[in-house]
């Protein structure tokens, strides 16, 4: 079976490197083009794309899937299936239509459930116990297609994206591998999704972002943990500077102070009073400075009891 790949972030690494490990034809690899980083706007390519290079599989870097160009790109490769993980554009419908066995994508969630652009993410900040990852076949709408395979794990406690997507990643691959397996073999059953069941999982904005402390405490551990490492959760210190929060727990202090006032810092851990208990923060990432443990701001000085977080 020819597969074309499409696929961008870390991710998508995942599945790319199952399936040539496992030896299949992989034909090629679409991904995005390269993008500029860092403080020195360095042109620096996708995760997919080195990876790809590095085991000597062709890379395409199409501006844009429609118009003829891509088209012809398709009759020249001519793939039986193409499969996509987080690609980051919307196949048009001449592409989905083009292989035999059409076009399976690996989504982070259990479908119908986190539909859209944050699934791992959402899923966490809305301190859900348990996600997965959907093999499905694709169509013209949002994550809408046929499931194939459902791979389920737990969320722990203390797993943030980082931990998510990892552990996501490597389920995705393993669905896939079984996906194409079962599709090779006949015995892959469609299912329908339940569209009444359906949820969406919004890009992160940065709205998102804003601790609000008038929340419970676990809501608000639940935002700080499925925005870390990257984008990560913020709040501003009594003198309007930036603090973003990389790391933190539900404290098992009871308090009646305001929402977002300093309760203790104690024990390295910066406390603050919640509409509903406390949140301990471990670590920070200040405005201008370097990620650090909480001691570490703390015994700067730039916190005391008393103040406020907003």
């Amino acid at each position: 079976m020819r597969i074309l790949f499409m696929g961008t972030p870390d991710f998508a690494l995942f599945s790319l490197r199952a399936l040539v490990e496992a030896g299949e034809d992989v034909i090629g690899v679409v991904t995005q083009p390269d993008k500029p980083k860092g403080r020195g706007y360095t042109l620096t390519p996708p995760p997919v794309k080195v990876y790809a290079e590095s085991v000597g599989l062709p890379v395409y870097q199409p501006n844009t899937l429609k118009g003829d160009e891509f088209a012809t790109l398709l009759r020249t490769v001519d793939p039986e299936l193409i499969v996509v993980v987080a690609f980051g554009k919307i196949l048009p419908k001449n592409v989905l239509d083009y292989p035999k066995y059409g076009c399976v994508n690996v989504h982070g969630s259990i479908l119908p459930e986190y539909r859209g652009a944050a699934p791992m993410q959402r899923a966490i900040m809305d301190g859900k116990s348990e996600t997965g990852v959907t093999t499905m076949m694709m169509d013209v709408g949002l994550d809408t297609g046929d499931m194939l395979l459902v791979e389920k794990m737990p969320i722990e406690e203390n797993d943030n994206f980082e931990t998510v997507h990892d552990k996501l990643g490597a389920i995705g691959a393993h669905a896939l591998l079984e996906t194409v397996k079962k599709m090779k073999d006949g015995t892959l059953h469609r299912q329908k999704q339940d569209d009444t069941l359906a949820s969406y999982a919004a890009k992160i904005e940065k709205e998102d972002c804003l601790i609000d402390f008038s929340r419970t405490a676990q809501q608000v551990h639940d935002q700080i943990r499925g925005l870390s490492p990257i984008p990560l959760a913020f709040t501003h210190t009594l003198d309007g500077k930036l603090l973003k929060v990389t790391e933190a727990e539900v404290a098992t202090t009871s308090t009646d102070a305001p929402a977002g006032e300093v309760i203790s810092i104690d024990g390295g851990k910066i406390t603050v009073a919640c509409g509903e208990g406390a949140i301990s923060i471990l670590a920070v990432l200040p405005e201008g400075k370097k990620r650090m443990r909480a001691a570490d701001f703390i015994n700067g000085r730039r916190i005391k009891v008393g103040d406020r977080l907003n």
